[in-house]
């Protein structure tokens, strides 16, 4: 091999020097012009040498023509001297000429960079968000509404997508922001040197988005791994929050996660909301008042002075605040305890309330109305036969969670028109105790094949979107035409129809609800506000995985005249101390003429004041909190 010429070597070093970038080329630029003007000056100052002229004068005059052309225009003496000052000034135009490209390159690159997103920083305290979906805008949105008191939050998020792309979508979303600052920066959430744009170090919570991919926990895993196992991470322990799709994946990605990680399982939370809703026609929107940072929320508070008083006494004891369980201090928390339970020193209470500070004792006792309070016997549940129209991967969990809710003897029969259906139905019959199932394949959007159902007959209506093999918004549509269906149907044959229906997009709901159905299970929202929760107190998870779990107290809307006398006015404690009777937590009502109307909650009232009065009617609903 022939060794390199002297000319490939210079080119070389050349070449290597120019790719410094823009302040190497500037100080290069600096040393060739003060070469040039030198070696000008000097040949000058040989040749035509002035006895009034210092050396030093010539080169400082000299510079300032590099700077200022115009300078030349003054100069007087022999025919050489003013052709080398011409040189000069010709030399000096080409060096600044030359310059202003090198700072302009060199500016344009520095706005090319921080329109990519990939500066670190340098905030502390802020919540970080890894990944990206459209989960993220319920999600940064519920953070900016628990941030609103705080003078200055943040929020950074780092995805692998374009950061002008990020800033425009969060923009059109979420125009208004607050006192909370939206950082977004581009990189993969799964690379150890990406993630140090975050700042993890300095984070109060970090939350991870289940991507929109074919293998989404397998990235949520491999993200937390990553920040789990960074070399340079903080010796305190991390909040992260993340989201698995399957329950199959939930033990590895706790022995990733450890203590520092609160997982929640989205597939298994939808399914079990749809079980219960189902059943309870304006659950969903219990669960969102609840979940959502708007209104009245579930905070952990400790009351010293109702230390030594039992639960059931305690119900009472807050006019602001609705009390369903307990923290104890060297357990988990268990919501609506045996009324007798006392409370112990170090117990925390765990309470529905506007916020933290709201959890105080009331001033009085709100009266209670004795001769209103009913105590008739609940009736035993009959067999219940429900209609699935529709299909997807959480379909055989809600089957096997309303299971748990229904009598022997019930029937589920599911319609859908996608393969596979048969075969998962198969293998779900022999995990069931109380229901049998029966399977039609057929067009669900169909008129014909809806009217040959016999709708009427069923007691219960869950319309599933086809999420598993359509995108969102024609899965959307095709739940948006069944529904449309079902309710011409209703209407046209007289009958009163209970329908639960999934939706992908929030944003199809509003066109969704011409439908009138009875309650819309939005997933990805609940899911996202459930995040959102947890981000910011890591204790939510265990509540409300117990609240969505059919082991142990859940909530139920149950008739009114079950806890007090129909149109009888009478106070919010009145079904505080009926409810409590039946070892149960009255936290709210539902009243049946408001339930059509959005803006007022579809008549669902949670946490109402102790002293508030109310009329409930045989169609009204006390929202408790019972096993």
């Amino acid at each position: 091999m022939t060794k390199p010429s002297r000319g490939e070597r210079i080119r070389y070093v050349f070449d290597n020097f120019m790719a410094r970038g823009t302040i190497a080329l500037i100080l290069g630029l600096f040393v060739v012009a003060a070469i040039g003007v030198i070696l000008i000056t000097l040949v000058v100052a040989v040749l035509y040498p002035t006895p009034d002229t210092k050396l030093s004068d010539l080169l400082w005059n000299s510079m300032m023509r590099t700077l200022d052309p115009g300078t030349m225009g003054g100069d007087s003496g022999p025919f050489g001297f003013l052709v080398g000052m011409l040189a000069i000034t010709l030399f000096g135009i080409f060096i600044i000429s030359a310059l202003i490209g090198i700072i302009n390159t060199g500016l344009e690159g520095k706005l090319a960079d921080l329109r990519k997103g990939r500066s670190r920083v340098v905030e502390s305290g802020h919540t970080v968000i890894l990944g990206w979906s459209q989960e993220i805008f319920t999600v940064v949105s519920e953070l900016v509404v628990a941030n609103a008191n705080v003078k200055r939050s943040t929020i950074v998020i780092l995805a692998d997508r374009d950061k002008g792309d990020m800033d425009d979508e969060i923009h059109a979303r979420l125009p208004d922001t607050g006192r909370t600052t939206i950082v977004c920066r581009s990189g993969d959430p799964m690379d150890i040197d990406d993630l140090e744009i975050a700042r993890l170090q300095t984070s109060r919570s970090i939350v991870i988005l289940s991507p929109e991919n074919d293998d989404p926990d397998a990235d949520v895993i491999k993200t937390m791994l990553a920040v789990t196992n960074h070399p340079r991470r903080r010796p305190e322990p991390y909040h992260i929050v993340g989201e698995l799709r399957d329950a199959a994946n939930m033990d590895v990605a706790r022995l990733v996660g450890g203590a520092e990680a609160q997982l929640i399982l989205s597939g298994d939370l939808i399914s079990r909301i749809v079980a219960q809703t189902c059943r309870q026609t304006g659950l969903s929107i219990v669960y969102t008042e609840l979940l959502d940072f708007d209104g009245d929320e579930i905070y952990f508070a400790s009351i010293p002075e109702l230390v030594g008083t039992t639960f059931g006494d305690a119900l009472l004891a807050f006019e602001d605040s609705a009390l369903i369980g307990l923290r104890p201090a060297d357990a988990g928390p268990r919501l609506n305890p045996p009324m007798e339970t006392i409370i112990a020193p170090g117990d925390h209470l765990i309470a529905i309330s506007e916020d933290d500070d709201t959890v105080r004792l009331a001033t009085a006792t709100a009266p209670v109305d004795e001769a209103a309070i009913r105590t008739t016997a609940r009736t035993e549940l009959a067999p219940e036969r429900t209609l699935v129209l529709g299909w997807n991967r959480r379909a055989p969990t809600i089957i096997r969670e309303l299971d748990g809710y229904v009598a022997g003897g019930s029937a589920v029969t599911v319609v859908a028109d996608i393969p596979g259906v048969e075969a998962a139905i198969d293998m779900l019959r022999s995990t069931l105790a109380n229901q049998t199932v029966q399977f039609e394949r057929a067009d669900t959007t169909s008129r014909s094949v809806l009217e040959s159902l016999d709708v009427g007959a069923f007691d219960h209506i869950v319309v599933l979107c086809y999420s598993d093999s359509l995108e969102t918004q024609r899965a959307d549509s095709r739940t948006i035409i069944t529904l449309l269906h079902l309710r011409d149907i209703e209407e046209r044959d007289g009958l009163d129809i209970s329908i639960v229906s999934e939706m992908l997009d929030l944003r199809n709901r509003a066109l969704a609800e011409v439908t009138h159905a009875d309650d819309f299970i939005v997933s990805a929202r609940l899911v996202s506000l459930l995040m959102a929760q947890v981000a910011e107190n890591a204790q939510l998870n265990a509540v409300f995985a117990d609240l969505f779990d059919v082991a142990g107290s859940e909530i139920y809307l149950r008739p009114a005249g079950e806890y007090v006398e129909p149109g009888v006015e009478v106070s919010f404690a009145t079904i505080v101390a009926s409810a409590r009777r039946r070892n149960e937590v009255a936290i709210g009502v539902r009243t049946q003429a408001a339930s059509a109307g959005a803006d007022n909650g579809h008549g669902v009232r949670i946490n109402p004041p102790k002293s508030t009065r109310v009329t409930l009617g045989a169609r009204d609903a006390v929202i408790v909190l019972a096993e």
